[in-house]
């Protein structure tokens, strides 16, 4: 079972550059997250209504705590326009230690930053 402070990595993707963005600067406004980074544009392959699709979609990766991982995938749910999203949260279970401090430090738990 993870505790609140532990850190976790969420894995998502938006369908362009300016989605993407908006959704990494809400989250890191709003305390949600600590960092947020956007790769390159990549294209995805799938199964969707029992045909073979593809999209290029950029691929997101979100740093937080275990204790903001439900209001971020929330908040992915309402940013986002598809009807089921990639939305996948992983535990992380090592890292620099000075790096996951400053995760818990931007994503603790206190007032909307953006009120």
């Amino acid at each position: 079972m993870l505790r609140d402070d532990d850190v976790v990595l969420v894995i998502s993707n938006a369908p362009d550059l300016l989605l993407a963005k908006r959704i990494a600067h809400v989250l890191v406004e709003d305390g949600l997250a600590a960092c947020v980074n956007l790769g390159a544009a990549g294209l995805s392959i799938y199964m969707w209504n029992g045909e073979v699709e593809g999209a290029e979609e950029i691929p997101i990766q979100i740093k937080t705590t275990y204790a903001r991982h439900q209001a971020v995938v929330q908040a992915l749910a309402q940013m986002h326009p598809y009807d089921v999203p990639e939305i996948i949260v992983l535990p992380v279970i090592g890292g620099a230690a000075p790096y996951l401090d400053w995760v818990r430090e931007q994503t603790a738990i206190t007032q909307n930053k953006r009120d």
